[in-house]
């Protein structure tokens, strides 16, 4: 079976959701030819995904024009979408030249639309996945505007085409779509090694490790700001170049993220798909920066993670002051609940085999 994904370029946690269920469809049929079409980095999914892949720089959408992590741009957004409809047919004609020319036998998207409406005018199966669909975040943000409607009728109509739409718990709610598929949570549980961790970093045992994620949207947070307290240790990426002797650099750990998430005592992040299912199947609490301008899934995701784990909110300003101590040791001394099962991956490759060889 050869298979296109489209990914969208927005984050990297579209691109986890999808390589998760790829590694997962590629065990259980290993003669799968996978196509990655996207504009994520190779590398990045080269070091997710352990099977080989053609790898296609192409993207149809971009989700959201950011500012910051947590910062939309409303302007160029907007506009962004009301460009793309305005070439909607020459856009789709593109897609399907482009799609034919690969000759797959399932396309599976998340979450670009026009892929799915390429597929079903070759008459190729297709199935969408995510926990949220662009259709759903533009009604919310950008409905009311001129042709905003129209635009959200597009992009309703496009996912629309798709045998079904995938979609992992936690989730938001997606009335827009007829095609609806519901299961399991996307993620990993992996070993926790903190110990170790700390024992690496000559630290005392009850040092805690706090792993900063911000996702691949770009941006960072103003550690050299912060005030110093003992007995912490922050993990943060190598690039943000934070001068500090209690900042250690994601990438010198020798670990690969997934480890240092299940390993650390917190995490300090968004309110993504990708953190949230994650945190939650390896018991590990989230202080999740609540993002600006009212963002539709944070509010399904975290009441499905306070039931299935542990968060709590901080403000952006509280982020980039340093300023969540009494936060964080709230959330620590919380009990945990017993983690949810991650069988989403699973389910999903399984629906995606019936689909491809139907």
């Amino acid at each position: 079976m050869r298979l296109v994904a489209a990914i969208t370029p927005h984050g990297y946690g579209h691109a986890a959701q999808a390589v998760a269920v790829l590694r997962e469809l590629v065990k259980q049929h290993p003669g799968t030819e996978l196509h990655i079409a996207t504009r994520v980095p190779r590398d990045w999914l080269a070091a997710r995904l352990d099977a080989p892949f053609h790898y296609h720089p192409h993207a149809t959408d971009f989700g959201l024009v950011m500012h910051s992590p947590v910062q939309i741009d409303h302007d160029l957004s907007a506009s962004g979408y009301a460009s793309l409809y305005r070439d909607r047919y020459r856009l789709l004609e593109e897609e399907t030249e482009w799609l034919a020319g690969l000759a797959p036998d399932l396309v599976l998207a998340d979450a670009p639309w026009l892929p799915l409406a390429a597929a079903r005018r070759l008459g190729i199966p297709a199935a969408g996945l995510c926990s949220l669909n662009w259709a759903g975040i533009y009604r919310h943000f950008y409905a009311s505007g001129t042709d905003g409607m129209a635009v959200f009728e597009w992009l309703r109509e496009s996912y629309n085409q798709a045998d079904c739409f995938l979609r992992p718990a936690p989730a938001m709610p997606m009335p827009e779509l007829e095609n609806v598929r519901d299961i399991g949570p996307i993620a990993m549980q992996v070993p926790d090694r903190r110990e170790a961790l700390v024992e690496r970093f000559g630290q005392p045992v009850d040092t805690r490790l706090v792993l900063v994620a911000l996702g691949g949207v770009g941006g960072r947070l103003p550690m050299e700001q912060w005030p110093k307290r003992p007995g912490i240790i922050y993990l943060v990426e190598a690039a943000w170049q934070v001068a500090r002797e209690d900042v250690v650099a994601i990438q010198d750990t020798g670990l690969a993220f997934l480890d240092l998430l299940a390993s650390a005592d917190l995490v300090l992040g968004k309110c993504g798909y990708g953190t949230v299912a994650e945190c939650a199947v390896n018991a590990t609490p989230l202080l999740a920066i609540r993002r600006e301008d009212g963002w539709p899934e944070d509010a399904p995701l975290s009441a499905w993670l306070q039931r299935h784990g542990r968060m709590a909110w901080i403000t952006r300003q509280q982020a980039e002051r340093g300023e969540f101590m009494e936060e964080m040791e709230t959330l620590l001394e919380s009990p945990a609940p017993e983690p949810p099962e991650p069988s989403g991956a699973l389910e999903a490759a399984e629906l995606l085999l019936q689909l491809g060889y139907k």
